[in-house]
């Protein structure tokens, strides 16, 4: 599994100097690797430039220079860098008003497991949801979630021959599907792939 260790992370003081640039970067990779599901849901594909971000912009907020916390950033993000069979994705449920996103929260519990994708001549993939911990309760289910996607080689090898990906939602209050990504985005993801 691809792991980010703390020698290909920057120090905090390298970091200042190169976080305006990286952040650009940053912004344009994930925009490529991100894929709306209606007007409220929202897919981005982790990689390790996502995640170096991630764990990059954690230790600077936190201020953390020590071993031991730097290993503590490590261990929690590297698990969301796919390891060359499958995607992994954050998922994002966004209601503007506090209100409607707490009685929208209610009515999707449950959706974070009705995520799918689909590649072209093959049955779909759900996604297997928040390994890490429990991001629901008994009434609603959380605004974030963890999807990891496993393909198996068939499907990793029609991909890589060009089939179209397509992903969506089956969730009785909220249904989408998107019949195809765009091309940018999954030239992204299939790189992702062995």
């Amino acid at each position: 599994m691809p792991r980010l260790t703390r020698d290909a992370l920057w120090s905090l003081e390298t970091y200042a100097e190169r976080r305006p640039a990286f952040r650009q970067e940053v912004m344009a990779h994930k925009r490529r690797r991100t894929v709306h599901l209606g007007p409220n849901v929202t897919l981005l594909f982790e990689d390790e430039t996502t995640i170096r971000y991630q764990i990059q912009e954690m230790l600077r907020i936190e201020r953390t220079f020590e071993a031991a916390g730097i290993q503590d950033e490590l261990d929690v993000y590297n698990p969301l860098i796919p390891d060359g069979s499958n995607l992994k994705a954050t998922m994002l449920i966004k209601y503007p008003d506090p209100a409607e996103r707490a009685a929208r929260l209610q009515a999707l519990k449950d959706i974070e497991r009705q995520v799918w994708l689909r590649v072209d001549g093959h049955p779909k993939v759900l996604a297997i949801a928040d390994e890490d911990l429990v991001r629901e309760n008994e009434i609603k289910t959380s605004s974030v979630h963890f999807l990891r996607f496993e393909l198996s080689a068939p499907m990793i090898a029609t991909l890589k021959d060009g089939a179209a990906l397509g992903m969506g939602i089956d969730h009785p209050a909220y249904t989408v599907a998107v019949g195809e990504i765009a091309p940018e985005t999954q030239v992204s993801l299939v790189a992702d792939l062995r």
